[in-house]
């Protein structure tokens, strides 16, 4: 079969074993199909990875190159990727089952439902990889790192939780060094705004490169990096 269309990805998105949906903003449930709903709220470790190792998600997954590269260098760890492209989604998806990947799986829905899917403490740890810097200050509150998102990973994250962001705009990376900065629940552990300025000690998994990361670099962009820890 050649190249699938998006339609196309969608609908096979239903059949995957590795894929999740929600189809309704207001209606916070999660399908593996239009008719099967499934509800991992709080055991995921348990009921879908069949195990009780640490669990780790990544907002704004995109084609799941981070998710699926974590995966594989960290069998001891799961890994969920989270998107609301669909046609992303099916990426990821299918990279994870040619790459016999068991330890990751991918959900397709709007971030701000996850306290939906996720119970408090579920998540032992988050990344945010090169998210929609949402640069017209009148949208700056969906910025992934602004204050009403900070709030909700206190919702389901672990206390003492690591979270990392990287970014190639400058604004986003400001803007979150003071959200975080600002925010009670958190601490900022490291930051830098070049990390292949020189070898940094102290952060690992760069080599991992996105498809956008490298489109930034080939334009001669810097990536940033924010280590922080939830303090709960």
């Amino acid at each position: 079969m050649g190249k699938r269309t998006k339609l196309e990805k969608f609908a096979e998105n239903l059949q995957l074993p590795n894929v999740f949906e929600n189809f309704e903003f207001k209606l916070p449930a999660l399908y593996k199909s239009l008719g099967e709903k499934v509800d991992f709220k709080g055991t995921w470790k348990s009921a879908y990875f069949q195990n009780a190792k640490p669990l780790v998600i990544e907002l704004a997954c995109g084609r799941g190159e981070y998710s699926c590269a974590l995966a594989a260098r960290y069998p001891e760890k799961n890994f969920i990727g989270i998107d609301i492209k669909g046609a992303r989604i099916w990426e990821g998806a299918k990279k994870a089952m040619d790459k016999q990947l068991h330890n990751v799986c991918f959900v397709r829905s709007r971030i701000e439902l996850l306290a939906a899917f996720f119970s408090p403490s579920e998540v032992d740890e988050l990344w945010i990889t090169f998210p929609d810097p949402f640069l017209k200050k009148s949208r700056s509150n969906k910025r992934l790192t602004s204050s009403p998102f900070l709030d909700l990973y206190t919702s389901y994250l672990k206390p003492s939780a690591l979270l990392h962001l990287k970014t190639d705009d400058d604004t986003l990376y400001q803007f979150s060094l003071e959200t975080i900065s600002s925010h009670p629940g958190f601490k900022i552990l490291l930051h830098h705004h070049d990390i292949y300025q020189s070898e940094l000690p102290g952060i690992e998994d760069m080599d991992i490169r996105t498809y956008y990361e490298k489109k930034h670099l080939l334009a001669g962009k810097s990536i940033k990096y924010i280590r922080f820890q939830f303090c709960g």
